[in-house]
């Protein structure tokens, strides 16, 4: 009764924070990225079933309130991506341990946890498919979305009242930009949010108690080796046109912005050896802020993919010494 309870809670808060984005407020911005993490928490804490009662209540609930579209829209960008990514979070399987005595036989396992990596790969891959489901209401070729886009941003600008200052050439090039830059955008920044919401769902159930994994050593974190291979094919599939080519360009945005987070482990684990290790991560998270996130997301993921290539970590905890023996 108390998960139910918890599950109801969760989808409440879940669905008020995603349809909070009506109001215009700029602080339900954040409250809209921040949707998933109520179900997330549930997910983590109480398992996937609290998450699956919250999700059905919460995109019901929408449903019945403002419309099926919006219904469908939340189960697709937060009740499933929520539900899935909590129970790979919590997924494990037993490790028989290695002591030679048939003593031991009854000794509780030790459990490996689903890869962090592969969780990733699920974020960046929810990512591509949330852009793709903002994407098709406008339109079911590639010649509908960008003329819709074309028709925001032009809005868009003259809300701004910057027709005055821009010449029409520059203005119908800017838009050809926006038209092509922002659904990878979005893409991104979907793959981060997700990420975080995931990120900070495990750090508020594990200051709870109700984290029942051990934390993972995200400095390992690795994305599957054919990932590699997806990017390449991704990328080439990006210059065919037509609609292909757009859902080509969300999927390499959000595999780059994967790598990029990648590209995060592996700093973390190269600096290991700095007495300035503080000092250097400090200052990169600060320039991430003050810019915008875009140079070092640029570097993070030439280091991410970097480290896919070649091996970046594996060679340089190999050079490292072995740690003294415990006294």
């Amino acid at each position: 009764m108390i998960m139910i309870l918890i599950a109801l809670s969760a989808g409440c808060a879940s669905a008020l924070m995603y349809a909070s984005v009506v109001s215009g407020a700029p602080i339900s911005l954040l409250l809209f990225c921040l949707a998933p993490l109520p179900l997330m928490v549930a997910a983590l804490g109480w398992g996937p079933l609290s998450a699956t009662i919250g999700g059905i209540a919460a995109a019901a609930a929408l449903g019945a309130l403002v419309g099926f579209p919006h219904c469908v829209a939340f189960a697709a960008t937060v009740g499933i991506p929520a539900w899935w990514l909590g129970h790979l979070v919590m997924l494990g399987r037993p490790i028989p341990n290695s002591g030679s005595s048939n003593d031991a036989a009854q000794a509780v396992p030790d459990l490996e946890w689903y890869p962090i990596g592969r969780i990733l790969l699920w974020i960046a891959g929810f990512a591509g498919l949330s852009t793709m489901a903002a994407l098709f209401p406008l339109g079911t070729d590639a010649a509908a979305i960008s003329g819709a886009l074309r028709e925001l941003f032009v809005q868009a600008i003259q809300i701004t009242g910057q027709t005055d200052a821009i010449s029409i050439s520059e203005l119908d090039r800017l838009i050809d930009i926006m038209v092509t830059i922002v659904p990878m955008v979005v893409a991104m920044m979907a793959t981060t949010m997700l990420t975080f919401n995931l990120w900070l769902a495990a750090k508020i159930t594990a200051t709870s108690g109700r984290l029942h994994r051990s934390w993972p050593d995200l400095k390992r974190t690795a994305l599957p080796p054919m990932t590699l291979v997806a990017l390449c094919v991704s990328v080439a599939l990006s210059f065919v046109g037509g609609l292909l080519a757009i859902v080509a360009q969300v999927g390499t945005a959000a595999l780059m912005m994967a790598y990029a987070l990648a590209g995060f482990a592996v700093l973390h684990t190269l600096t290991l050896g700095l007495k300035s290790r503080v000092l250097w991560l400090g200052c990169t998270y600060a320039i991430a802020a003050m810019t915008g996130g875009w140079p070092v997301a640029l570097a993070m993921v030439a280091l991410g993919l970097a480290d896919a290539a070649f091996g970046l970590r594996e060679r340089f905890m190999r050079g490292r010494p072995p740690p003294l023996p415990a006294s």
